[in-house]
């Protein structure tokens, strides 16, 4: 496809978005409608939102890419996701809601203190940054090569000009913009995968039932994996609890995902947000790990050389941009920009949020929509896209992996402490000794590095997605050993409000 059509393709496409921001920002440019939409939408569109955000561009690319070396044993993990996602619903969403937060990570301030709550939105600020930047690390290679490629454009300029126009229809409305755009950029994605499956079986001569047929009798469509659970990194018991504390880590301990949870009217629009998210995300993703097979049963079947491919996060890109014809290949850069831009737009908001309340204390400002503070938040704004971008440029020169498994072996390291940190406050009244915290919380993944790079030689384990349960776990065991009876202060008063709040509600 030309590198013309492409970019004028992706030009339309943010003019869109910036038209869209433009009507919902007008007369709500303050910090509420910035950070939680002052509380304010649908669920239904928190929803539907939601599930480009989680899925991103490593979905639409990277599973599918995977399927050949891991056939379908990725939807393993998709079950423990939808498992994480309902306690979500039904444990953490009604913490938030309880006490009102904005930022999620206050919790650590009420229930351990100071240090604590600092290390809490310390960890998700990197952890964030790095997934959201390994996100459009994705895309932009892919624009590079099919687009910039062609005028010799570097790759910084690339991933600048895409960090540019996000900030350009983020910066104002912030998640009051994001819930609607969001909305759009996801019936994009969906379309675009539910189309490329009929543009691909068409190419291959099949409808629909040949095609379902096809991919079912394929080796690709192994899903789930019993043998060898010492030496097996697919194991089903390793995927599937991985992927229940790797999405209450990553979706229900992250600010970013919580946001939109906390921008609905109440708990019980929350939870039906939640619910519906999690049917479609188990459904959608089905239908990845399909399109996957379809495209190694088309590359098979055309000779075209796999093997030649950098990675097979290349795979898809490839098919449709130079073996399909033009509305295939639009349709996939439609998928592709949503689904990637969807995730980056929201992290930012997101991002931003977390460090104006946790760090700058917007909230606790006796005006917190002075116009000095929302000068402040643009220029925050502005610092985590730059920030964004070192961070795609150092991944670009050191990574040598499939962006699915750099993202959640990252994940693995970065949200293990913060999982042990809610669990240990949820589980327990324990007090920590709050200065230790950091610590603690920098010590558990280099000792979670020490046992996952030597767990083959001392136990014969292969240790896979289940790291982070690891990682929570030593976060824990060292919260304990150095804490003591009693939740102090904090928990005395956190517990007396709760107290409040139950007799008023029950007069």
């Amino acid at each position: 496809m030309s590198p013309i059509v492409l970019l004028s393709f992706l030009i339309g496409y943010f003019a869109v978005l910036i038209g869209i921001s433009y009507y919902t920002s007008k007369g709500a440019s303050d910090n509420s409608s910035f950070f939680i939409a002052n509380r304010n939408s649908k669920w239904y569109f928190v929803a539907f939102g939601m599930i480009g955000t989680a899925l991103s561009g490593v979905t639409f690319i990277s599973v599918p890419g995977a399927v050949s070396s891991s056939n379908f044993s990725y939807f393993q993990f998709v079950l423990g996701n939808a498992v994480g996602f309902i306690l979500i619903a039904f444990v953490l969403l009604p913490l938030y809601y309880r006490m009102n937060l904005i930022s999620i990570y206050t919790y650590l301030e009420k229930r351990f203190g100071y240090w604590s709550y600092k290390t809490g939105s310390m960890i998700f600020l990197v952890s964030r940054t790095i997934g959201s930047a390994f996100r459009l690390y994705l895309v932009a290679i892919v624009l590079q090569k099919f687009i910039f490629d062609a005028w010799n454009v570097p790759f910084g300029v690339t991933v600048a000009i895409c960090l540019i126009l996000i900030w350009i229809y983020t910066h104002k409305g912030g998640l009051k913009t994001i819930v609607i755009t969001d909305t759009l950029q996801t019936t994009f994605l969906l379309s675009s995968v539910l189309l490329s499956i009929w543009f691909i079986s068409r190419s291959l001569d099949m409808d629909l039932m040949q095609t379902f047929e096809a991919v079912k009798e394929s080796s690709y469509s192994k899903m789930f994996y019993w043998e060898d659970f010492m030496g097996s990194k697919s194991h089903f018991l390793k995927y599937f609890f991985g992927g229940i504390f790797v999405t209450i880590a990553m979706t229900g301990l992250d600010q970013d995902l919580m946001q939109k949870n906390l921008s609905c009217k109440n708990i019980g629009e929350a939870q039906k947000n939640m619910l519906t998210f999690t049917v479609v995300f188990v459904a959608i993703n089905i239908f990845f790990l399909s399109v996957g097979a379809l495209l190694y049963m088309y590359a098979n079947a055309k000779g075209i050389d796999v093997t030649a491919l950098r990675t097979p996060d290349h795979l898809f890109p490839e098919i449709a941009l130079n073996h399909l014809t033009l509305l295939p290949a639009v349709i996939f850069m439609l998928g592709l920009t949503a689904a990637t831009f969807a995730t980056t737009d929201s992290a930012l908001t997101a991002l931003t949020t977390s460090f104006c309340v946790d760090f700058l204390g917007f909230t606790k400002k006796q005006n917190h929509d002075d116009i000095k503070l929302i000068r402040t938040r643009h220029l925050v704004h502005i610092a985590f896209s730059v920030i964004m971008l070192l961070v795609i440029l150092v991944f670009r020169v050191i990574n040598d992996d499939s962006v699915v498994n750099a993202i959640f072996k990252a994940a693995g390291y970065t949200y293990g402490p913060l999982l042990g940190l809610f669990a240990f406050g949820m589980a327990n009244k324990r007090a920590v000794a709050d200065k230790l915290v950091p610590y603690i919380c920098v010590v558990s993944p280099i000792l979670t590095y020490v046992l996952d790079s030597n767990s083959v030689d001392w136990f014969g384990y292969a240790m896979g997605f289940e790291l982070i349960v690891v990682n929570a776990a030593i976060t824990f065991i060292l919260l304990l050993v150095t804490s003591k009876p009693g939740g102090g202060v904090m928990m005395d008063a956190l517990e007396e409000a709760e107290e409040i709040r139950l007799k008023q509600a029950t007069h």
